[in-house]
């Protein structure tokens, strides 16, 4: 289990620090910015209008979140034109483990958002 488990945590990382997941990390931090209402929504890319992190890339593009499996990283991955691991890292992280059970929603977003400056190689301007 162990070996595996490192094996994910490579391909996260070698994701999330390549090119198109720098340049994703970048595009959600604007999406998360732009985003009238800083809140997010766990467990779904939209619901009521409203967003997880992810989602919030796909309204900035215009998608049709609706046609996206959330449920399966792969999709999500090909979707969005990013690694299936990072899919899954972000769904992971904008979930939660149970420790964020009782998060609001303003909370979240601003987790999300240092989450993903925090990976950043660079800060932005």
């Amino acid at each position: 289990m162990c070996d595996y488990l490192e094996l994910y945590r490579s391909s996260v990382w070698r994701a999330i620090t390549g090119a198109r997941g720098q340049a994703f990390l970048r595009e959600l931090i604007a999406a998360l910015d732009a985003m009238p209402e800083k809140r997010l929504i766990a467990g779904e890319l939209i619901r009521d209008g409203e967003v997880c992190a992810i989602g919030s890339v796909g309204l900035a593009r215009g998608m049709d979140l609706t046609r996206i499996d959330y449920e399966e990283p792969r999709s999500v991955g090909m979707a969005f034109g990013i690694a299936r691991s990072m899919a899954a890292e972000i769904e992971y992280v904008n979930d939660g483990d149970h420790e964020y059970d009782t998060e609001t929603a303003e909370a979240r977003w601003r987790r999300m958002r240092a989450w993903a400056v925090s990976n950043l190689n660079e800060t932005p301007e």
